[in-house]
């Protein structure tokens, strides 16, 4: 068989030559118009466009990009790509530059500020990418000044108070925490390893470290602002604040000239400003300001034919700027401008850590009071109250300790009148009732006697008015089995002085209960024993000032003893035993004794002590009279 070899049938090969030159001819032909079509484009785009080599360096660039620099797109061959649109100026965008110079990267857009031949400035955004099948890359530039400067306008609008045109509470919070970061950085600098040189006081200055990396601040609110709204309505209010902001600015200007700082004026809110001082030089600088401002708005205001005159109350803080936070620092300040407030208005107030401290400590006692009765971190103690005649002891004061977890062992003095505020009085003041009684019953079981001790309790108005007191100790004496006459309690001179309604039925049910009533610290308010003989008190505690004025015979005073002799022997007179508080010595128990006091409470006998400290003294008596 002679046919041609099975397979598929290929062209012949002249044929396939005379076909590839007509391709290649097309297709040359077509790249060509493309790239006439690509460099027409280029050179009449409005877009500012170069093309840069691998080195950085512009190849082309087209009749946009020298408009938009004020030269010849010529003159701008060979040179730097980074020079002419700033791309060196901060390490980041240099580096990213380069990446994609080098290939590792698509391309980045940034933003920057460029110089116009003609001095004038403008916004550019920059774009770099590279061109395709190419090692070189395009540089386009699109002018964005007047969207920068539209997006500047609605930033200002948005940053600035319309009533005052002084920066608002956002721009004032941007301006303090860019504030507080350059002090940050600045201290970190100056720590660093090889801390700053001083080789160039030039140079000492730009890195920052001739900042004093202090930061100040001048709170302040008008005294009166709210009446002068309500009585003459919201159209002088507004114009009083722009009028008071003006103010502000003159004294923060001035402040500023004269010791070259750099001063902010906010208003906050409502007739709230603040004064920012960066770089302050001191608490002196920032008090002079202070009473600069006070002493400006202190004089009238003239608004159209309206004369008015306002106060304002000043907070003032100072402190290192790399040791806070915005929060810290304006929580300061608040705290100051109250104690302004508090202290009497229109005056200005320095803020003082331990006066803060104080504050604190007084807020965190507060916050865990109340969980604390329930946790059990009270505890009674007892000091006795003894008979001047014979030495016995005839009752206890229940002093109430807070054991807390965090402040150690409290005196009654550091939290009572926190208890009394929040009202975490009452529950405190029942627990305290409850377990006084409780303890009272237990020593009348194990130390037997004919003339068992009672125990003296403290009670507050607020117990009085916001719980039933009565139906509580009447609760209590039947749960604990205690006789009510060996129940005293006592409430201060000024709390039942003038009672009336509620107070003076609840005193009045209470007595006719069989309870006994004291009146403490006696002496240091009204002092008024016609109108004693109104209530059902049957016990005067006489304060301690006028027991420590009994020295010794040589120091005594004549006046105290007759004073307290003639206060002896009316509440006598009106059926009232007396308890003298303070006894430190025995010369003091032996005048008080002479006399006629009937009981003394003080060091003499014994502090304040345990539940089974009061039993011992209860076994060892008499005790020294």
């Amino acid at each position: 068989m002679s046919g041609t070899p099975e397979g598929p049938v290929h062209p012949e090969p002249a044929e396939t030559h005379a076909a590839e030159p007509a391709l290649t001819e097309r297709h040359l032909a077509r790249r060509a118009a493309e790239l006439r079509d690509y460099r027409a484009a280029f050179r009449v785009s409005q877009l500012a466009m170069a093309v840069v080599d691998e080195d950085g360096v512009v190849v082309v660039a087209n009749d946009s990009f020298g408009t938009l620099l004020g030269t010849e797109p010529t003159a701008l061959r060979e040179q730097a790509a980074a020079d002419l649109v700033d791309l060196a100026s901060d390490g980041r965008t240099w580096h990213a530059y380069r990446e994609v110079l080098g290939g590792r990267r698509s391309r980045f857009r940034c933003t920057r500020r460029l110089k116009h031949a003609d001095g004038r400035s403008l916004w550019a955004e920059v774009t770099v990418a590279p061109v395709p099948d190419s090692r070189r890359v395009l540089l386009s530039i699109a002018d964005i000044s007047d969207r920068r400067e539209l997006h500047a306008r609605l930033r200002h609008l948005q940053m600035h108070d319309p009533v005052t045109r002084l920066p608002n509470r956002a721009l004032f919070f941007e301006r303090l925490s860019a504030a507080l970061e350059t002090a940050a950085q600045d201290a970190a600098a100056s720590t660093g390893p090889a801390g700053p040189s001083h080789e160039s006081h030039e140079s000492y200055e730009s890195y920052g470290y001739g900042r004093t990396g202090r930061i100040g601040l001048c709170y302040l609110d008008l005294d009166g602002f709210k009446a002068v709204n309500d009585t003459l309505g919201h159209r002088v209010g507004d114009r009083l604040l722009a009028a008071v902001a003006t103010r502000l600015t003159e004294c923060a200007d001035r402040d500023g000239y004269t010791r070259s700082g750099s001063h902010l004026v906010a208003r906050l809110g409502g007739d709230e400003f603040a004064i920012l001082i960066e770089d302050s030089t001191g608490t002196e600088q920032l008090a002079d300001l202070a009473r600069s401002v006070l002493d400006a708005l202190q004089r009238p205001f003239d608004l159209g034919g309206q004369r008015l005159s306002v106060s304002a109350s000043i907070g003032v803080v100072e402190r290192a700027g790399s040791g806070t936070t915005a929060t810290a620092l304006m929580q300061a300040a608040d705290t100051t401008l109250y104690w302004a407030k508090a202290d009497g208005k229109a005056r200005w107030t320095l803020f003082d850590p331990e006066r803060n401290a104080h504050r604190m400590t007084r807020q965190s006692l507060s916050s865990t009071l109340r969980p604390a009765v329930e946790r059990g971190e009270f505890a009674l103690e007892y000091q006795p109250l003894v008979d001047l005649a014979d030495g016995a002891v005839r009752g206890v004061e229940a002093l109430v300790r807070w054991n807390h977890p965090q402040f150690g062992s409290l005196a009654p003095n550091r939290f009572i009148g926190i208890a009394e505020e929040d009202g975490s009085i009452v529950e405190l003041g029942r627990w305290v009732l409850n377990t006084a009684c409780r303890q009272a019953r237990q020593w009348q079981k194990d130390h037997p006697r004919e003339r068992p001790i009672f125990v003296s309790v403290n009670v507050a108005v607020r117990q009085v008015w916001d719980s039933d007191l009565v139906a509580d100790v009447a609760g209590i004496l039947a749960e604990t089995g205690l006789a009510p006459h060996l129940l005293q309690l006592e409430l201060t001179e000024s709390a039942v002085m003038g009672s009336n309604g509620r107070p003076l039925q609840a005193l009045q049910a209470l007595s006719d209960m069989g309870v006994r009533i004291a009146i403490d610290d006696f002496g240091t308010g009204y002092s008024n024993l016609a109108y004693l003989s109104r209530l059902p008190v049957s016990v005067l505690k006489l304060d301690g000032s006028f027991v420590r004025g009994f020295q010794d015979e040589e120091h005594a005073n004549p006046a105290d003893e007759l004073i307290v002799e003639a206060l002896v022997h009316l509440a006598h007179r009106l059926g009232l035993t007396v308890t003298a508080e303070c006894v430190e010595t025995a010369g003091q128990a032996s005048r008080l004794r002479r006399i006629g006091c009937d009981t003394g409470q003080g060091w003499l006998y014994s502090r304040a002590v345990a539940p089974d400290r009061i039993a011992e003294l209860i076994g060892t008596e008499p005790l020294p009279v």
